[in-house]
């Protein structure tokens, strides 16, 4: 079958990329940032390219942007600043998706009529949006080649997931100079979502030839580099490698979406805490398992990485993820064996975990 891949995000890499920024967001600008960034001096620097056309900062970005938070901060964006034309994100993942939520503008001008919207899980389109334009500044999420957002609900132990056509960003400007002061923690748990980026989209229903060309390119970068970068963070040349790596895997997986390690994350994240990139990591050699042997072609996109046989590949896998700090199995973060059991039948059957070639495996 002929592979279709479509990526309509405009991509600048490398060192210096964020100067490029005045030409990249056109008219009036909202930057929406973390609480750090200001200590970092990314706030200034950002007003000083752009000078009286950032019209708007939000700073205060959390990880796992829920919607308790969202919604005064989504309402209060439409009510004072509609007239501004682009949504910088610069950040992680976090200020990411947060920046993908807020240019989603609703008839109503209320926030929770986008969350009824997404309840229903049918297409629609968006009343008013505004343009995005994504700079991270972690190796990991993707999410600045991605349309997707995840948007948490702590209260009701639930997420939605926000994909539109405007969601796509229209621009991502990846600086790897950006990730130097990123603590070795974050560094790991990023990259390990980048790890699984990669490898979800192998062993994913919708995988094609170009695909997997971006997705086994970021998986040896990763298993080669992530572990010497921990040890070496302010080495520019691992931080570009890296941000490449995540790049690469954003790109494949922007294509087929995640699988299963994903589809179980996310009850990880909510029910346990887990912090994202360990939630989508730390079974992946359980899923690598359950992947092996479904599919011929991906079984040699797998072994492409890790040689013929299986238990070998998931030792390497095992033990990679153990030299970083990284425990492997479900009664680590203390879930039963019958409660993992449950889990992974539940995610099997998530719109993520449906994407998984061995979903009838559990």
């Amino acid at each position: 079958m002929p592979a279709l891949f479509h990526n309509p995000v405009a991509t600048v890499f490398g060192s210096g990329s964020l100067e490029r920024l005045p030409a990249l967001c056109p008219g009036k600008v909202a930057l929406v940032t973390f609480p750090e960034a200001a200590q970092l001096g990314l706030v200034e620097r950002v007003r000083g390219m752009l000078g009286e056309r950032l019209v708007c900062v939000i700073d205060d970005v959390q990880p796992n942007p829920d919607v308790a938070w969202l919604r005064t901060v989504h309402e209060r964006f439409w009510q004072v600043n509609a007239e501004c034309d682009t949504v910088l994100a610069l950040g992680g993942g976090s200020a990411i998706d947060t920046a993908k939520a807020l240019i989603v503008g609703t008839a109503s001008g209320r926030f929770d009529e986008l969350l009824e919207l997404l309840a229903s899980g049918k297409p629609f389109i968006p009343a008013r949006c505004k343009t995005l334009v994504a700079a991270p500044t972690t190796a990991g999420t993707g999410s600045e080649v991605t349309p997707w957002a995840t948007l948490w609900d702590a209260a009701q132990q639930k997420k939605y997931s926000l994909h539109l056509a405007c969601t796509w960003p229209k621009v991502a400007l990846i600086d790897p100079d950006l990730m130097l002061s990123v603590p070795a923690a974050v560094t790991v748990s990023t990259g390990l979502d980048a790890l699984s980026h990669a490898l979800e989209s192998i062993w994913n229903h919708n995988a094609n030839p170009i695909s997997d060309t971006f997705a086994i390119s970021a998986i040896e970068d990763i298993l080669e580099c992530l572990p010497r970068l921990e040890q070496d963070l302010g080495n520019r040349e691992l931080r570009a490698r890296m941000a490449l790596a995540a790049l690469k895997a954003g790109m494949a997986f922007s294509n087929t979406k995640t699988a299963l390690a994903h589809s179980i994350s996310y009850e990880m994240t909510l029910r346990h805490g887990l912090p994202h990139g360990i939630a989508c990591s730390f079974t992946l050699p359980l899923v690598l398992g359950l992947a092996w042997g479904r599919d011929a072609g991906r079984d040699q996109a797998l072994k492409k990485v890790f040689g013929n046989d299986l238990a070998d590949a998931q030792h390497q896998l095992r033990g990679f993820l153990h030299r970083l700090g990284v425990k492997t199995e479900f009664e680590d973060y203390g879930v039963t064996d019958a409660e993992a059991e449950a889990m992974i039948d539940f995610a099997m059957q998530g719109a993520r975990g449906r994407n998984f070639i061995g979903s009838h495996a559990a």
